[in-house]
């Protein structure tokens, strides 16, 4: 079923509720959004399904919830470098920049090139993007076409730069060594060494209940459940 932008940003609206963006801007989303569940907003991506073009379209529009769903229901293949670079750079806080940009661009024909453009920014939210979009890449991707020596590299510069970074760059390189040692079985000891390295990470959250997961232990975790190595149908969720 096609939708009009028109449409999509009416039932927007409607499904929009003060609790949700007061938590929302709490949590760092500007004006303007209407405060929509994700849950909710899910109902719009069983109707539309893939469309790229609406989703483009509704990026643009600047409104949290819309930026979010535009990720939901973007064509990854469809995504020129241009376009990613051009979501990295309006992408309004990190619920945008680290989840719909990043899951775009992860399944994107242009991961990994983006993703080491984006890491080595000066802008913590496009710094953060990069990293995010690493991690979403480990967890779509199989071990066999991922390059050890690069990924190896790249938990060093962690190791190595984490405490020193950027506020949400800390948060992004933290979740990347979860995602190193959890969805890359031949570097799971070594993204658990570099956890105990690195040891506790701030974040500042902003006042939220939101932690810092300790990487270490988290990998652990799923050590336990036996899921190393486990990956997902898609990076978007």
């Amino acid at each position: 079923m096609s939708m009009t932008l028109k449409e999509v940003m009416s039932e927007l609206q409607s499904m929009g509720s003060a609790s949700t963006k007061n938590t929302h801007m709490n949590h760092g989303a500007p004006e303007p959004l209407f405060g929509v569940k994700v849950g909710d907003m899910k109902n719009i991506v069983k109707k539309v399904k893939k469309d790229h073009p609406l989703a483009l379209e509704l990026f643009a529009t600047g409104n949290s919830d819309a930026m979010y769903l535009a990720g939901l229901i973007s064509d990854p293949a469809k995504m020129t470098t241009k376009d990613l670079q051009s979501w990295a750079e309006q992408a309004t806080w990190h619920m945008i920049s680290e989840y719909s940009v990043a899951w775009t661009a992860a399944e994107s024909p242009h991961a990994l090139p983006m993703a080491a453009k984006w890491i080595n920014s000066k802008n913590e939210r496009i710094a953060s993007t990069g990293w995010s979009t690493l991690s979403s890449y480990i967890s779509i991707t199989p071990e066999d076409d991922l390059d050890m020596v690069q990924f190896k590299s790249l938990l060093e510069r962690v190791e190595k730069n984490i405490h020193a970074a950027q506020n949400r760059v800390r948060s992004t390189m933290n979740g990347f060594i979860i995602a190193v040692g959890s969805g890359i079985p031949a570097l799971t000891i070594e993204a658990i060494r570099v956890a105990g390295k690195v040891g506790t990470v701030y974040v500042d959250m902003g006042g939220t209940a939101c932690k810092v997961p300790d990487a270490a232990e988290y990998i652990n975790k799923i050590k336990l459940r036996g899921a190393i190595g486990k990956k997902k149908k898609t990076a978007k969720c």
